[in-house]
């Protein structure tokens, strides 16, 4: 029998569990890895967020001072996507498995960079500038993300949600 998938294992609750032994109940659950085609999705969509970064870099570089308004597009970018592909795959691409570690977690999540954000803040050598960036891409990042999900719920409404006639939508 195949394994249930990433969305399955979400959304299914799992069966109850028998009562453990005492000597076992300290001990954690070991971790478990995701399945190998989601790793190899995840990879994929990071060579393809990675090399997309990299292009946007070297057409507008980063200064050494100041803001660096590359990492903070990006970023403002990102969110905003990430929040409309998310929308897209729960609502409309849900028998799709593979999207969402492909594009949201490789590609998007590959493209955007928190270890980047943070070691520009931390060697920005100015705190006024380190503090301002550090709280303009937290707002703008999450604005952007509510952003692409508001539009990405006007765009990917389940299809019977759109008919005039139908119970899920306005006439």
């Amino acid at each position: 029998m195949p394994s249930p998938s990433r969305v399955d294992r979400e959304t299914t609750p799992a069966p109850p569990e028998a009562p453990r032994p005492e000597s076992e109940r300290s001990r954690p659950e070991p971790p478990t890895l995701p399945p190998p085609d989601a790793i190899l999705a995840v990879g994929a969509g990071g060579v393809i967020g990675a090399a997309a970064r990299l292009g946007f870099v070297e057409l507008f570089p980063n200064q050494a001072r100041g803001v660096p308004w590359t990492t903070l597009a990006e970023n403002v970018v990102g969110a905003f996507l990430l929040g409309l592909v998310l929308v897209a795959i729960l609502e409309r691409w849900t028998s799709k498995p593979h999207l969402r570690p492909f594009l949201a977690t490789g590609v998007l999540g590959s493209f955007t960079t928190f270890s980047n954000y943070t070691v520009e803040i931390v060697t920005r050598g100015e705190i006024g500038v380190a503090v301002f960036y550090a709280l303009l891409s937290v707002v703008l990042g999450l604005a952007a993300a509510v952003c692409g999900i508001l539009i990405g719920r006007r765009l990917f409404r389940p299809r019977d949600a759109r008919q005039p006639n139908s119970t899920g939508g306005s006439p």
